[in-house]
């Protein structure tokens, strides 16, 4: 399967409840009905995140189909152009990006019950090829993410090399998703010292030192 993955910011002026509320329930029931779903996926950022001010998003949804081909052929149908219609009513469409990426999952646990989803937006070292960015990624930097023991659940979502080989620059080139008990598992996982590791390595293979990231919490629409 491929998933596509959005990030956006809420319609200006709303609030995060309305809009949290609007893409749980009116927005998804518009989405569902969309041929050729697998599985739909939303990540709505942790109210307390906003306590220092916006976050990069207020959310990402993910959605499932088989291959691209499905991709392509829901764009062409009246439920596509009614997610669409509908998506001004609650986003900023001009905040949204997207990715059309491939999961790999490199810490297989279950999802605790009330966990909290972390979501950093990856771009690689500008001058490394891509493939060599996706393998150090999934081989060398995923176990050592794996191996911080209060990572419940770890999986790499890498933005497809087709998009590359079509000559695209997409805006990411992944997104890591880690799942922990609770906040205060996050905030202990950064005292440990699988965490140094895993941040020491991340020279070898990001650009910058900073990844923008938001901490969610998952509404699973359809699975």
């Amino acid at each position: 399967m491929v998933k596509l993955m959005s990030f956006f910011k809420r319609k200006q002026g709303m609030s995060v409840e309305t809009f949290q509320a609007y893409w749980r329930t009116k927005h998804a029931e518009v989405v569902v009905k969309l041929p050729g779903i697998r599985r739909y996926v939303q990540s709505h950022t942790l109210l307390s995140g906003y306590r220092k001010g916006e976050p990069v998003y207020d959310g990402v949804a993910e959605v499932w189909v088989d291959d691209t081909q499905v991709m392509r052929t829901q764009a062409g149908t009246p439920e596509y152009a009614a997610v669409r219609a509908d998506e001004p009513n609650f986003m900023d469409v001009s905040s949204m990006g997207s990715i059309i990426t491939e999961e790999h999952v490199i810490k297989d646990g279950e999802i605790p019950l009330n966990a909290v989803k972390n979501m950093e937006f990856v771009t690689h070292k500008s001058d490394m090829p891509i493939e060599a960015f996706q393998k150090h990624w999934r081989d060398i930097h995923g176990p050592l993410g794996a191996a911080i023991p209060v990572v419940q659940r770890y999986v790499q979502s890498h933005t497809r090399l087709s998009v590359y080989k079509a000559g695209k620059t997409p805006v990411y080139d992944g997104v890591a998703i880690t799942w922990f008990d609770d906040t205060q598992a996050m905030r202990i996982s950064a005292t440990l010292a699988e965490y140094e590791t895993t941040r020491a390595d991340e020279v070898n293979f990001i650009d910058g030192t900073q990844l923008p990231f938001i901490i969610t919490t998952e509404q699973v629409i359809v699975d």
